[in-house]
């Protein structure tokens, strides 16, 4: 189960990944259980994204709104 943070962090990496601080504590979890990556660029910076599973998660707590 994520906490309230977590899922918010899910969320905003799937809507703004830019936006992000890698520092971010929740990161640790989303990087565990593998619903986020980080993508390594050719320019040396680190994106977050969303994988298969985090997309999962998002796509099934929208269907029980």
């Amino acid at each position: 189960m994520l906490s309230a943070h977590e899922f918010a962090t899910l969320m905003l990496i799937k809507a703004a990944p830019d936006q992000i601080d890698l520092d971010r504590a929740e990161l640790d979890t989303l990087l565990e259980r593998q619903l986020v990556a980080l993508e390594q660029l050719a320019s040396g910076y680190r994106r977050l994204l969303v994988t298969h599973d985090g997309d999962a998660v998002l796509q099934a707590v929208a269907r029980r709104r």
